[in-house]
């Protein structure tokens, strides 16, 4: 069976390779080197999470079912047919989350807020007790000493929404917007950071194209009102936040990686189709938040989409933009395809993760280069960035992941070197605190500075808690 999860995104290609330990290793060739290794006071060290992937309590305090929950329904579509009812069991073991993250020497967590939680149906009534849950979580972080950074929609959208086209109907835009405006209203006295999507070019290619997540459609014919509507989405509770929240930040969480040609530089007919797939994946998204534009390739998917005046909706001002990174993709030209658009591989010799992707630091400062020259240097800051064990069925966790605290420690070496470029970079977040529930592939893959056993087992601090408690409390970056 084919894996593919949402920090394995290689871009339609992506079948998952189950590598070894040395997969997240570090390689002979130099890293980018920043010149001091120290980062400035007030830098925000943090982790980053997900409601569905942590929360379990499906069914508990008047939550609707999302799309998600239909998806893993019976196991057939998860590599471990494991089931996130409960998960880490943050719904009930929230306080001991948030006493890890304060113990790490944190200083902000990332979570997200189930919109089913808060309407069980995804508009109309409000569901009171969902509300609390996020007030006690919250409130929680507020009194450790941490900054609650809360992303409104993390794939998990309400069913019945799905039921009505889910974000192919335009509809759904304003939805959010009416959603956003209620989390706001209920908890902007106490919450004040807002991520309004997360990645979003992963749940609109990975859920509507390729179908291997929720809510498992296929066909190119989703791409233009799936990435559109969402974009819309994002504007429309961008205004309502600023309009509802005293002093509030909002920033947008994208997956953003390098789009490269497949193969040997005389192949130089892949070098088109790369560009345009960057094109669909990071520009969809980029401009028109930060430009009100599209660009080209994406035009031909918005014929029947794009409506006048909907781009002086996209372009927000946003406070940060989320830069999530685990690794650049390859492609090439493939003419018997519909797409014309073929998976390719990382060069040869390349360090692979665990999920068969090009381990390159490089490509992150690729990115934060792309920010600084293309989009008028937005501030940043990196909302996720991990490395799983190797994915193995049933394997516990690897506690003294010296493999973690190489990949995380070269990834930095990066982000401070594109600081002293002129990137305003504020803060890096972990991708995450515990071994979660990681979409399809379930808890085969573990990502967590902290292992659990089992679904709501006990937690242990693995080797990497330790270490970046050492960097979040220091902020200087060891050399090894």
């Amino acid at each position: 069976m084919t894996s593919i999860t949402r920090r394995a995104v290689g871009p339609l290609a992506l079948g998952a390779a189950v590598a070894g330990l040395e997969a997240c290793a570090p390689r002979i060739a130099a890293d980018p080197q920043p010149k001091s290794r120290q980062f400035p006071p007030g830098f925000q060290w943090g982790v980053a999470t997900a409601a569905f992937q942590t929360e379990g309590a499906l069914d508990v305090d008047g939550r609707g079912p999302s799309i998600w929950d239909v998806f893993c329904r019976g196991g057939a579509h998860i590599l471990d047919r494991s089931t996130p009812a409960i998960a880490t069991d943050s719904y009930h073991r929230y306080g001991e989350d948030v006493a890890l993250i304060a113990g790490a020497g944190l200083k902000a967590y990332r979570f997200s807020i189930a919109w089913s939680r808060v309407q069980p149906n995804g508009a109309g009534a409000v569901n009171d007790k969902g509300l609390d849950f996020y007030k006690r979580l919250v409130d929680a972080q507020l009194e450790a000493g941490l900054t609650p950074y809360a992303t409104l929609f993390h794939w998990d959208l309400p069913l019945v929404l799905q039921e009505f086209g889910g974000w192919r109907n335009r509809d759904t835009a304003a939805w959010f917007a009416d959603y956003a405006a209620i989390v706001g209203e209920k908890l902007g006295d106490r919450l004040k950071t807002f991520i309004t999507l997360n990645e979003a070019a992963v749940h609109t290619v990975i859920g509507h194209v390729v179908g291997v997540h929720a809510p498992g459609l296929t066909g190119a014919a989703n791409i233009g009102p799936v990435t559109h509507h969402q974009n819309l989405a994002q504007g429309l509770a961008i205004q309502a936040l600023r309009a509802g929240v005293k002093d509030v930040k909002v920033g947008a969480t994208l997956a953003l990686q390098p789009s490269r040609p497949n193969g040997a530089a005389w192949e130089v007919w892949n070098a088109p189709v790369a560009k345009s797939f960057g094109a669909l994946w990071n520009g969809a998204y980029l401009d028109p938040l930060l430009k009100g534009t599209y660009p080209k390739p994406m035009l031909g998917y918005l014929k029947d989409v794009l409506k006048d005046g909907d781009l002086k909706t996209t372009r927000q001002p946003v406070d940060f933009l989320g830069v999530n990174y685990y690794a650049p993709t390859y492609l090439g030209l493939d003419l018997m395809s519909e797409s014309h658009i073929a998976p390719g591989k990382p060069p040869k010799g390349a360090e692979l993760d665990a999920f068969g992707r090009q381990i390159d630091p490089s490509g992150l400062g690729e990115v934060l280069a792309w920010l600084r020259s293309d989009y008028g240097n937005p501030r940043v800051i990196i909302t996720e960035n991990g490395c799983s064990d190797p994915i193995k069925v049933g394997a516990p966790a690897i506690q003294n992941d010296q493999f973690r605290i190489a990949y995380i420690r070269r990834h930095l070496e990066t982000v401070k070197a594109a600081m002293e470029a002129g990137s305003p970079v504020d803060g890096y977040f972990v991708w995450s605190i515990i071994d979660n529930w990681e979409w399809d592939s379930g808890f085969a893959s573990k990502f967590g500075l902290v292992s659990q056993a089992g679904p709501g087992g006990a937690r242990t601090p693995k080797a990497s808690y330790g270490w970046f408690k050492a960097l979040a409390e220091s902020g200087l970056l060891p050399t090894a």
